[in-house]
């Protein structure tokens, strides 16, 4: 197997800049941060990915187009069904702490493995699974298990998605993954191993292991905390 997925979390958005729940798609667009980070998460690439793939959001579709653009005309992007952000419901657009509270708390639960809990008027974890995995993979049996495959692909997506999704497949520790937030433009790489089952190879800036006794980034970075999708 010679590729691996790196589900990437778009660019800073005016969802972001305000702390909305800004989920249904296509929601806000990119802020000039936003499209400042897709540029540099493509210039920091340790190789230029084989395929740029995207949720229908609209700042994923911006993050991916300004990486493409970054790494040249033979970069094209692919948009994907149901790799979108998870739904949440009732308290989509609300800003409040309230709202921010209400989503955490089902979502930790989640991550302690009630998958069948739904946020108010929106998804289970089930339910995200079931319409993310499948893109997953569809991405790893079409390409990462060819062995004529070369390179890795970006799959731009959303923070909460990202994370959930790739603890339940890489077997993360659900404490590290409420934990260790991604900021905009960060990512977790996972590689495909045996008896189709993922290796998650780094978390943000954080490689493994992946345990509950790994510090919660603090300082500089601590905001992304303070972002209950990131």
């Amino acid at each position: 197997m010679s590729g691996r997925l790196v589900l990437v979390r778009h660019g800073q958005s005016h969802g972001n800049v305000g702390r909305r729940l800004d989920t249904r798609p296509p929601g806000a667009e990119l802020t000039d941060l936003g499209r400042e980070q897709a540029v540099v998460f493509a210039r920091g690439l340790s190789r230029p990915p084989a395929m740029i793939a995207h949720s229908i959001a609209t700042r994923a579709v911006q993050t991916a187009g300004h990486i493409a653009a970054e790494l040249g005309p033979a970069h094209a992007t692919d948009e994907f069904e149901g790799i979108h952000e998870v739904q949440v419901g009732d308290l989509e657009g609300r800003s409040d702490e309230a709202a921010h509270d209400e989503f955490n708390a089902v979502y930790r639960r989640w991550h302690a493995g009630e998958f069948d809990l739904a946020l108010p008027g929106g998804e289970t974890a089930q339910q995200v699974l079931d319409r993310y995995v499948p893109v997953l993979d569809q991405l790893r049996v079409r390409y990462l298990d060819d062995a004529a495959w070369q390179g890795d692909i970006v799959v731009v997506s959303h923070g909460a998605a990202i994370r959930l999704v790739s603890a339940v497949l890489a077997g993360v520790d659900h404490h590290f993954a409420i934990d260790h937030h991604l900021a905009n433009a960060e990512s977790v790489v996972l590689a495909p191993i045996t008896d189709g089952r993922w290796s998650c190879l780094q978390w943000g800036k954080l490689l493994p292991p992946f345990g509950p006794e790994t510090p919660v980034t603090t300082g500089a970075d601590a905001s992304r905390s303070a972002d209950p999708m990131g």
